[in-house]
């Protein structure tokens, strides 16, 4: 038979004259048509609404919470999980009605919390009296008793003082001129140059902690008089960071592998006038101690101009343990090329896949679709595990098995079931591929106590760097150590 013409349009004469064999093979060609169509039409209104919502919407991933489900506990705080960070509150949302502001309570405020703050601050005391000439024309001669003074408190702001150290160095020889001696003084950090620990410790707080850039800060010495151009502190943070901080970050890096899990992620950095073409992406990983530790954590960065499989290889050489990541392939790779090594996945982003399906669908089916069903049973799943925080490895690795482990295997069973139903190629249907794809990794957390459940904290690190220094204090002390 001929190959129909499938976009003619027929009319009701010709098709009688078609025969029925004929129509219905017009009737299934153009249902394929139609069917392909329709799937290619899903694919392009999922794009639209994530390029709008990407564009126009909220960063945030806050969904309604119902009942006691939660997601994990950060800092004491009930959040919900994204890469980029996490959510002020729980409540789900966006806006305040009337009813909220009838029944909202005020904020409970802790008694003393501001005294507590104003004694770790030195004082000066300020008396105000009234002469004795008029106390007497008030009160009369000695007709006047002192009650308990009023007393309130202000915060005075004093504008950073700058000085200049002037070191006088006595020096000595002896008379027949064979020996000279120079009295103890202490070290510099570059010779023959103005900075010292203070004043480095000034800048690396202002550019690195407080994002001020470097002709903001020239100018805020030059209104203080003082000759420092953006060039000498450019120059001044380079040579003191190689000369003293890579110390610090190869001691620190040692240290990181003696932890028997880490946690590693990379995002892209604008980087200028570095030999390459405009627009060309470089990155930064950032690696740091499990989450889980209590001890305090250590975090590192590593810039590279690319995202290849060299640069955590080369950093992760000299681990052994377990490091926990999202689905990047780099990693799994490394993992097969290392005996040592054991990647863990994340569930943050298997849970972000499925929030980012669930905005494609109207708001009014949204608590009934697919996606929504997924990120609930994620949710159960942290919901357990936050009640396991505090406990001991080895504890939290039983109670595991006994409570998360059951809620982690029914969700890859409904995965892998929900998987045939879905339009191939949709953003619902990535986000059950990606769980599909990436469960050996997911359950990794379900075999160690000590591997965290996702990759939020270096997550939230890609976003603070480089934090190197927290406080002035501590950055100089820092600096006045190492010179000696």
């Amino acid at each position: 038979m001929a190959r129909m013409e499938i976009y003619k349009n027929y009319t009701k004469q010709q098709l009688e004259e078609l025969g029925s064999d004929a129509v219905i093979e017009l009737f299934l060609s153009q249902q394929n048509q139609l069917k392909e169509l329709d799937r290619k039409m899903q694919l392009i209104l999922e794009q639209m609404v994530t390029s709008n919502r990407a564009r126009f919407g909220r960063s945030s991933e806050k969904i309604a919470v119902e009942g006691q489900i939660r997601f994990a506990e950060v800092d004491g705080t009930i959040v919900f999980f994204n890469e980029a960070e996490a959510v002020r509150d729980a409540d789900g949302s966006d806006t305040e009605t009337d009813e909220d502001r009838k029944t909202r309570k005020p904020p409970v405020k802790v008694k003393g919390q501001k005294e507590q703050a104003l004694s770790q601050l030195p004082a000066r005391r300020i008396d105000h009296d009234i002469p004795r000439e008029e106390l007497e024309n008030l009160f009369g001669s000695d007709g006047w008793k002192r009650l308990p003074d009023e007393v309130y408190r202000r915060l005075e702001f004093i504008p950073s003082k700058v000085e200049v150290e002037e070191h006088h160095v006595a020096v000595y020889a002896a008379k027949d001129e064979s020996r000279m001696e120079k009295a103890k003084h202490p070290a510099y950090l570059l010779r023959n140059s103005l900075v010292t620990p203070s004043l480095l410790a000034a800048i690396i707080n202002g550019k690195y902690v407080n994002a001020v850039p470097l002709y903001r800060l020239e100018k805020e010495f030059e209104r203080y008089g003082i000759p420092v151009t953006r060039q000498n502190m450019a120059n001044w943070v380079i040579q003191c960071s190689e000369r003293y901080l890579s110390v610090f970050y190869d001691y620190l890096r040692k240290k990181l592998y003696t932890f028997p899990v880490i946690q590693a992620d990379e995002t892209h950095v604008d980087v200028t006038k570095d030999g390459r073409n405009a627009g060309a992406e470089s990155w930064m990983w950032v690696y740091r101690t499990g989450s889980l530790y209590d001890d305090g954590a250590i975090v590192l960065y590593d810039y590279q101009k690319t995202r290849k499989t060299d640069h955590p290889l080369e950093f992760l050489k000299d681990f052994q343990g377990v490091c926990v990541t999202d689905g990047y392939q780099v990693y799994h790779s490394i993992e097969e090329q290392k005996e040592d090594l054991k990647i863990a996945g994340c569930w943050a982003h298997a849970r972000r896949k499925f929030y980012d399906a669930e905005q494609t669908v109207p708001k009014k089916i949204r608590n009934k679709c697919t996606a929504h069903l997924a990120l609930r049973q994620i949710q159960a799943i942290y919901r357990e595990e936050k009640h396991l925080k505090d406990l001991p490895a080895a504890e939290r690795l039983e109670l595991r098995k006994r409570c998360v482990k059951p809620l982690v295997d029914a969700y890859f069973a409904w995965v892998k079931q929900e998987t045939a139903g879905v339009l191939e190629g949709g953003i619902l249907w990535k986000a059950l591929q990606y769980s599909r794809n990436q469960e050996k990794y997911l359950r990794v957390f379900l075999e160690n106590g000590e591997v965290p459940m996702d990759n939020n904290a270096s997550l939230s690190e890609q976003y603070t760097y480089p934090h190197l220094f927290e406080k002035i204090p501590t950055c100089r002390a820092f600096f006045e150590k190492r010179c000696g």
